[in-house]
């Protein structure tokens, strides 16, 4: 995406100060290209894909465990499915922690995550 912008790396993203107009999801990229490349040992992103197409969405969780290779990284999200390729899930409830473990351990307990998760899994099914 910055190969096409007008400047590349130089261009102004703010329209009134005569930059370039950009989608919430191109800022969404710009913004999830930006964290990894600092290189920073730790990566957290909060609701990274809610902009992205479809398309965009599935490569993100796709390469996510290579872009974060050998650093702490927190995801935060609302949409279930993006928990799925996470290590450790937590499930906040009224500022608390309710349940903890992964994908398939969560709904195995049959818990709060398996409340949402069949919440939203229900329309793709």
């Amino acid at each position: 995406m910055v190969r096409e912008l007008p400047q590349k790396t130089d261009t102004l993203i703010l329209k009134g100060r005569g930059g370039v107009d950009l989608s919430g999801g191109e800022i969404q990229k710009l913004a999830l290209a930006r964290a990894l490349y600092k290189d920073a040992p730790v990566v957290i992103l909060d609701e990274p894909t809610a902009a992205l197409d479809p398309v965009s969405e599935a490569a993100v969780y796709e390469s996510f465990g290579q872009m974060v290779k050998d650093k702490t990284s927190i995801y935060i999200s609302h949409r279930m499915s993006s928990c799925r390729f996470c290590d450790d899930i937590l499930v906040f409830e009224e500022g608390g922690i309710v349940e903890r473990g992964s994908h398939e351990a969560l709904l195995a307990r049959a818990g709060e995550y398996a409340r949402l998760w069949e919440a939203q899994a229900k329309y793709y099914v």
